[in-house]
């Protein structure tokens, strides 16, 4: 097996004592007018700061909001963050206006041991988005030692996770990304079989790359949510209203040959929770073959969420990514409520790939999220770790990169 941290140091092994610390967080909260409607990011970061504050360190945090189109805007401040920050740490935060540039370093050198300040929005800047090398160097200024913890970022190459991070040679990851490249390392180089992948969300196009990449891996990949509708489809199954990727059908096909030719095992829902649209307030569990006229299937029935938790019983490895409905609705989050309980109850090494799966896994309530050994702070970015991709924001940080 190779060690997916291998020549990563952590924010542990760097020397942070006295030392001006670049902290990339992802604090690219929901906010509702400048009101935080989950903190839930910020949280995930206090380990590594509260480290680097207990050890004395005089930290630097930054992150993205939004996406602001036009330089600096208010709706996109960082100032609800720092505000947050501060209660949660019981200490002083301070914002400077900017991120680089006078009010940047003047609030930054003005740090002393222990102390906290968090920079203004890096989008203001068009050029964190190109990776530009001179806003680098400029937010290079502000801090002797650089520390990733914005797992969420690492599969972009922006300026702030990648050209930043190759002008240290003091370079490492925080706690949580620490935690992300473990586990979902894991699930890519060494999964313990046998191993179940479970896909669902709207489309098959947005997870063609991730369903190759598995199929190389796993003994059975479950497919649920709008995604199985195209595949059903591609076995002549009549979906009637539902949503189905047309163009998509000769790729399902392909895909489900491919497995074939591969030993791995394709679970199709046997049966789908059906209604006439999304306003819906009640829906019906009908087999695949039987769709009435009309309707579409918004969720996976009874029968197919027995078959697919039956899966998890024997499985060593189970990884989910996309919800098996249109879960925020009641009458269609029973599907993929059920398969979360049922992943939480498995006793095998259970990782869910951020996004919307995460956000289901928190809405099925009691201690599922708990049980769950790992749950991904990142959609995108732990999809592409799946696929295989080598993401910029890691591999700047192995120390075969040192400059």
């Amino acid at each position: 097996m190779t060690n997916p941290l291998q020549g990563i140091r952590t924010v542990r092994d760097l020397p942070v004592e006295n030392k001006r610390v670049f902290l990339r967080v992802d604090f690219n909260v929901p906010l509702d007018g400048s009101t935080i409607t989950d903190d839930s990011r910020i949280r995930e970061a206090l380990p590594t700061i509260k480290h680097v504050l207990e050890r004395g360190g005089r930290l630097v945090c930054a992150s993205h909001l939004g996406r602001p189109k036009k330089g600096p805007d208010p709706k996109y401040s960082l100032e609800p963050c720092a505000v947050r920050l501060a209660e949660l740490l019981g200490q002083e935060v301070t914002l400077p206006e900017d991120c680089v540039g006078d009010s940047a370093k003047k609030v930054v050198y003005d740090l002393r041991g222990g102390q906290v300040c968090l920079l203004e929005n890096l989008r203001f800047h068009p050029e964190e988005e190109k990776d530009d090398e001179a806003f680098s160097r400029q937010l290079a200024e502000l801090a002797d030692v650089y520390v990733d913890d914005a797992f969420g970022s690492v599969h972009r190459a922006h300026a702030s996770v990648h050209g930043l991070a190759k002008l240290y040679r003091e370079r490492g990851c925080g706690f949580l990304l620490e935690k992300e490249i473990a586990s979902l390392g894991k699930v890519v180089t060494s999964p313990d079989k046998p191993y179940v992948a479970v896909l669902g969300g709207a489309k098959v196009s947005d997870k063609i790359a991730v369903v190759e990449s598995l199929l190389e891996k796993v003994n059975v990949l479950i497919i649920g949510g709008a995604m199985a509708n195209t595949f059903l489809a591609a076995l002549g199954k009549n979906m009637q209203a539902s949503l189905v990727e047309t163009e998509k059908l000769p790729l399902a096909r392909s895909i489900l040959e491919k497995a074939k030719g591969r030993g791995a095992e394709v679970l199709l829902p046997v049966d789908v929770v059906v209604a006439e649209g999304l306003s819906a307030t009640k829906g019906t569990a009908v087999g695949v073959d039987a769709i009435p006229p009309g309707q579409m299937a918004l969720d996976i029935g009874p029968k197919s969420l027995e078959a697919f938790a039956r899966r998890f019983l024997d499985a060593k490895t189970v990884f989910w990514n996309g919800p098996m409905g249109l879960f925020e609705k009641e009458p269609f989050a029973a599907g993929t409520f059920g398969l979360a309980r049922a992943m939480a109850a498995s006793q095998a090494f259970t990782v869910v790939g951020g996004g919307d799966s995460a956000a289901a896994v928190y809405a099925a309530g009691g201690d599922i999220a708990k049980r769950m050994k790992h749950i991904s702070t990142g959609g995108g970015a732990s999809l592409e770790l799946i696929e295989g991709k080598k993401l910029p924001g890691i591999e700047v940080l192995r120390s075969a990169e040192a400059t």
